[in-house]
């Protein structure tokens, strides 16, 4: 029962999207608000990290914070150029292929900044 209501409130919302004047504009507008509050989010836990972990970037080497902070640079690019690297088949494959060696780059300082040796 509570899936079917669920499903009743999905399609009476997507009726008002498609039927109403002007409701492609606020889906629209809905989902800018709902990306921007994502960023948002990001943007307080990139932060909220730091914070707690000054000590550890502090001792990092130059070398290892720079790679570190080219993999956050790169992420951020990646995630304001996603509308024009998905528009063909190899900008969708660059944008996958340096994601993930950004994520692998911040990976590899995490784990050199703490093992002890």
């Amino acid at each position: 029962m509570r899936t079917a209501r669920n499903v009743a409130i999905v399609m009476v919302l997507a009726l008002g999207v498609a039927f109403l004047p002007g409701g492609s504009n606020a889906a629209s507008t809905v989902f800018t608000a709902m990306a921007l509050g994502f960023l948002a989010g990001i943007s307080w836990l990139v932060y909220t990290l730091s914070r707690q972990n000054q000590l550890t970037l502090a001792t990092l080497d130059d070398r290892r914070r720079g790679l570190l902070y080219g993999a956050l640079g790169m992420i951020v690019f990646l995630i304001a150029g996603t509308d024009k690297l998905f528009d063909s088949g190899g900008g969708t494959l660059l944008w996958i292929l340096l994601l993930a060696g950004s994520f692998g780059a911040i990976f590899w300082v995490w784990s050199r900044a703490n093992t002890y040796s």
